[in-house]
């Protein structure tokens, strides 16, 4: 099983999301609960870019699959699955 799809969001799925995605969205791609999502996005400590749009957050997709390890350049291949 991939560190993707341990975390509540397979391969295909995340490499299927838009450029920037809702918050929520991105902490059920890390395993993270909505309400520590939000402390730590609110405090700049979220693991990856956060955009914040008025009174939304939206995080970059780009950097959301490399935390995962996932590379969409080359085809979804995961960095962890190589090593």
């Amino acid at each position: 099983m991939t560190s993707a799809a341990v975390h509540g969001m397979g391969r295909a799925e995340l490499l299927a999301l838009p450029a920037a995605i809702d918050l929520d969205t991105a902490n059920r791609a890390i395993g993270l609960g909505r309400s520590k999502g939000y402390e730590l996005a609110r405090l700049g400590a979220y693991p990856c870019r956060v955009l914040r749009l008025g009174k939304k957050y939206r995080v970059i997709t780009a950097d959301l699959l490399r935390l995962l390890g996932i590379d969409a350049t080359a085809g979804g291949a995961a960095a962890a699955d190589a090593a």
